[in-house]
């Protein structure tokens, strides 16, 4: 499960995904993506779901870049807690995703394996997702 080895703040701001990736909008590592088209935030959890269903796909064939990675650490209290009494402990870790951002990349494979990898990995998700190929300049 990916999380951060440590963080400068234990608890942070809930805050709000708006606008349209600037960065890591791109295929940079292989040569078909998957890309975000909402914005939402991915877990771990899903994040290693997605990678999994992708690895039991391609066999041992290929390679595979995870593009994001669960900075954000999201925070819950007990269950039949009163309300007051603080901010609850931190639970799980989150990726904030844009609309345009690479979630995962994927190189050594077909076409048509790829994209059927990528639709299982997408299925895991939260967010609308696209099959994006290089663009060859």
């Amino acid at each position: 499960m990916l999380m951060p080895s440590r963080t400068k703040y234990r608890k942070v701001r809930k805050g709000r995904i708006r606008g349209v990736a600037t960065s890591g909008n791109y295929v940079a590592y292989g040569e078909y993506a998957l890309q975000s088209q909402s914005n939402e935030r991915i877990t771990a959890r899903q994040i290693e779901a997605a990678r999994q269903a992708m690895t039991r796909y391609i066999k041992r064939g290929g390679k595979i870049w995870i593009r994001i990675f669960p900075h954000t650490p999201v925070t819950r209290k007990p269950l039949d807690v009163k309300m007051g009494s603080g901010k609850g402990s931190p639970e799980f870790f989150v990726a904030k995703v844009r609309p345009g951002t690479v979630l995962f990349e994927m190189q050594g494979v077909t076409e048509e394996i790829a994209r059927e990898a990528m639709r299982l990995a997408g299925n895991k998700l939260p967010v609308k997702t696209r099959f994006i190929k290089r663009e060859e300049v």
